[in-house]
C-alpha cells in the first residue's frame, strides 16, 4: 500500500482510539488548533516559521497556521482551513492532499468564525494559543485539560503503519546528508558551517524543516552533546573526527541519525577509531536485544558493561568492568540516556510516564518495549572536561588511564544512533536500511 493509503488507514485507526479516550475524559469532542506562528523577539515583528502542534499533525500533514480540526465520535472529522491571503508569508506547500479525502473540509476567509463549526456539547481545545482558544469560545477549563491530553499523548506510543513508513522514508531522505558529509570530510577540510549548509542541500530541506538544529562536530566539538555553534573557518590544524547528529521529515515525522567518522594515519586516529568500532558494535548488540517485553531502562543499564569494556579494550579504563560501573566511571564518559521515542517530536511523548531511577536522569525512554514503538538506540562516548575533572580529581581517579585519556580528548567523543520500530518478532532497523555502516574510517 503506498503512503497515502496507509494514511487513511491511518485516519481510521486514529479515529477509533481517540473516541475511547474522549468516551473515557468525559469529552464530547475535541478541537486541534494547527498553531499559530510565534514571534523571534518580542521586540520586532518577524515570526519563526510554523511548528504545527504535534497533535495536529497526528492527523494532519500540513503545515498551515489557525486551521482546526474538529473531531466528534461517530462522526466524520471537520477540517477547517483558515484561507486569509497574505502577501508577507505563504504556508509550504503539503505533501499530500490525501486528507482531502478524510475530513469533511470547510475553507473560510475568516479564521475568527472557526469556532462556529466546533458544534455542541464539551469540546476540548488542544493547541497552544490561549488567545487564539478564547476567541473561538473556548473556556480557560477546556483548553488542554490534563487527563485528556496524556490519554491522546500515550496513543503516539503506538506507531500505525504509516507512521512507521514515514520514519522509515525520513530516513531515507537523511542518507543523502549522511554520505554528502562523510564524503566532504574525507575529501578535505570544510568548516562546520559549510558541512551543515552541504546537509541541507543533499537533503533538499531548509533549516526550517530539520527535525532537529543539525549537530555537525569537529574534533573538541563533539564533546559538546548538542553542538550547534558552528565553526565558520576551516581549523589550522585539521580535525581528525567528525560527529553528525542530523535527520530529515517526512510529513511531519522525523528520522533521527548520529555518525562518527575518523580520518588520519595517527596513533591517536587509529585509536579513536577502534574506539568508535567498537561503540558501534556494542549499538548493535544492544539494537538486536530491543525486543519485547524487555524494559528500555534494563536495556539502558546493560549498555554501560559494554561502555566499560570498550573504554578498557582502547585502553582508557583501569581495574575491572564492574567497578568502572559501580563506581560510576562509565557515566562520565556516557553520560546520556540509551535513546528515546520519536515520531512527530524528536523526543516523542509517552515512553516516559514513569520516571527513571535517580542514576538514569536523562534517560527519556522507561516503558517496557512493545510492537509498534518507535525510538532511538544511541550510546556515546565523550571526553568532556565538566564530567572528567571531577573523576580525574576524585578517589576513583585510578581506574582510569589519563594520559590515554588526553590523547584522545581532541577527537571529542562518538555517538552511533539508528531508529528501530518494534515489531512482534524484535526489531527492524529503519536506519541500517538505509545507512549500513555506523561510522569509523573514511
Amino acid at each position: 500500500m503506498d503512503l497515502d493509503g496507509l494514511y487513511l488507514a491511518h485516519v481510521h485507526d486514529l479515529a477509533a482510539r481517540y473516541a475511547a479516550v474522549l468516551e473515557r475524559t468525559g469529552w464530547d469532542a475535541v478541537a486541534i488548533h494547527s498553531g499559530s506562528p510565534v514571534k523571534r523577539s518580542a521586540f520586532d515583528d518577524q515570526f519563526w516559521p510554523l511548528r504545527p502542534v504535534p497533535h495536529w499533525q497526528h492527523w494532519v500533514p500540513l503545515a498551515e497556521p489557525d486551521d482546526l480540526l474538529v473531531i466528534r465520535p461517530s462522526r466524520r472529522p471537520t477540517l477547517v482551513r483558515s484561507m486569509t491571503p497574505s502577501f508577507w508569508e505563504e504556508p509550504p506547500p503539503a505533501e499530500t492532499d490525501a486528507f482531502e479525502e478524510a475530513f469533511d473540509v470547510v475553507r473560510l476567509h475568516d479564521p475568527a468564525r472557526a469556532g462556529e463549526l466546533v458544534g455542541p456539547g464539551r469540546v476540548a481545545f488542544i493547541g497552544e494559543d490561549r488567545i487564539r482558544a478564547g476567541g473561538w469560545g473556548f473556556a480557560s477549563h477546556t483548553i488542554a485539560p490534563s487527563p485528556l491530553v496524556q490519554g491522546l499523548d500515550a496513543l503516539r506510543v503506538t506507531k500505525t503503519p504509516y507512521e512507521v513508513a514515514c520514519i522509515a522514508e525520513a530516513n531515507r531522505r537523511a542518507r543523502a546528508g549522511h554520505v554528502a558529509l562523510r564524503d566532504a570530510f574525507a575529501a578535505g577540510d570544510s568548516p562546520e558551517l559549510d558541512l551543515h549548509l552541504l546537509y541541507l542541500r543533499a537533503t533538499a530541506q531548509d533549516d526550517c524543516e530539520t527535525p532537529y538544529k543539525n549537530i555537525v562536530a569537529l574534533g573538541r566539538h563533539a564533546a559538546t552533546l548538542h553542538h550547534v555553534a558552528y565553526g565558520k573557518t576551516a581549523a589550522a590544524r585539521p580535525a581528525e573526527s567528525l560527529l553528525v547528529d542530523a535527520g530529515a521529515t517526512c510529513r511531519g515525522y522525523a528520522a533521527d541519525i548520529t555518525r562518527t567518522w575518523v580520518k588520519g594515519d595517527g596513533a591517536t586516529a587509529s585509536a579513536f577509531a577502534a574506539l568508535v568500532a567498537s561503540l558501534d558494535g556494542l549499538q548493535q548488540h544492544l539494537s538486536g536485544r530491543a525486543r519485547p517485553p524487555l524494559d528500555y531502562e534494563r536495556l539502558h543499564d546493560d549498555a554501560h558493561p559494554l561502555v566499560a569494556a570498550a573504554l578498557r579494550d582502547a585502553g582508557l579504563l583501569r581495574g575491572s568492568l564492574e567497578e568502572a560501573v559501580e563506581k560510576g566511571v562509565t557515566r562520565a564518559f556516557f553520560p546520556h540516556g540509551l535513546g528515546h521515542s520519536l515520531g512527530l517530536q524528536t523526543h516523542d511523548v509517552g515512553c516516559a510516564l514513569r520516571a527513571p531511577r535517580r542514576e538514569n536522569a536523562f534517560l527519556r525512554n522507561t516503558t517496557p518495549i512493545a510492537p509498534g514503538q518507535v525510538f532511538t538506540i544511541e550510546p556515546g562516548i565523550y571526553f568532556i572536561d565538566a564530567l572528567l575533572d571531577p573523576l580525574r580529581q576524585g578517589q576513583n581517579a585510578h581506574l582510569v588511564d589519563w594520559a590515554a585519556v588526553d590523547a584522545l580528548a581532541p577527537l571529542g567523543g562518538a555517538r552511533i544512533e539508528d531508529d528501530l520500530a518494534i515489531t512482534g518478532e524484535g526489531a527492524r532497523n529503519l536506519t541500517r536500511e538505509q545507512l549500513p555502516v555506523g561510522g569509523g574510517r573514511v
